[in-house]
């Protein structure tokens, strides 16, 4: 489970951000406290944004795994940041971002470099834009899997397009093993892959669905009360324009939040 970000709080206000936004050690501490689980915990790391002098080995830390976050052009940052935390122990993933945007040679410069200096063990197909249609999802791991070699792929679904799931699914044909997940698609826009869905579709006999059914019905409905996620037309818009979400969540918080032809307009002439 990923519990959240691992920013430095010399570089962001506390007092402005919750606490997952920093994920200190103390805090996990005490979710874990009195619990009896196999679970690993794991944090996002995003390139700049982590005091890497602060960070604690494996060994005396609450949680097993760092993801790290990186764009193409600063993957040979996030493959320094990937090594140190493994060498400290850590299990590990590289998540490039927004590869529906950058998906020429340099590209493929970066999957050449992940190849030949990353530890990382599991490396990142990530739809940032939920941009990405079952097509893209076969190209796009074939084309990661003909470069790097002897690593784990997984796989990172957003859903403007209400695709988040089926490119899921699509990344299961293509023999992915880690695939991303949240409780009611809950997420940041337009939000992920829904869990509730990809372990119904997964029919595991060890997976039970029910606690996460009670789940929604007792956190996550009072949540959306308060908090928008999940397809929305503005979302939808930012997908199919390969644009990043930001410009939806803006419109959402003014007059003009359900003027869909107007923000449309502005996105298309933007």
């Amino acid at each position: 489970m990923e519990m959240g970000y691992k920013n430095s709080p010399e570089l962001f206000d506390p007092k402005e951000y919750g606490p997952w936004k920093f994920c200190d050690d103390d805090l996990l501490w005490k979710v874990k406290d009195g619990i009896e689980s196999n679970m690993k915990m794991a944090v996002m790391a995003d390139v700049g944004r982590v005091n890497m002098d602060a960070v604690k080995p494996a060994a005396e830390s609450p949680y097993q795994m760092f993801r790290v976050a990186s764009y193409v052009k600063n993957i040979d940052k996030g493959i320094s940041m990937v090594n140190a935390f493994h060498d400290m122990g850590y299990e590990t993933t590289l998540n490039i971002m927004a590869v529906s945007r950058d998906r020429g040679p340099e590209l493929d410069e970066a999957l050449h470099q992940v190849n030949e200096e990353c530890k990382a063990d599991v490396l990142y197909l990530v739809d940032s834009f939920g941009a990405f249609y079952q097509e893209d999802i076969d190209k796009e791991l074939a084309r990661y899997k003909g470069i790097v070699k002897g690593k784990k792929f997984g796989f990172h679904g957003h859903n403007n397009q209400q695709l988040a799931f089926s490119n899921t699914i699509q990344a299961i044909i293509n023999h992915v093993d880690y695939l991303d997940g949240s409780v009611s698609g809950m997420g940041r826009g337009a939000g992920n892959c829904t869990t509730e869905l990809l372990l119904s579709f997964l029919k595991n006999p060890k997976y039970d669905l029910r606690p996460v059914l009670d789940a929604i019905e007792e956190l996550f409905l009072p949540l959306q009360s308060k908090y928008e996620w999940g397809y929305i037309i503005p979302q939808m818009i930012t997908g199919m324009l390969n644009r990043h979400p930001q410009d939806a969540i803006a419109v959402r918080k003014t007059e003009d939040r359900d003027h869909y032809r107007k923000f449309y307009n502005h996105m298309m002439n933007d």
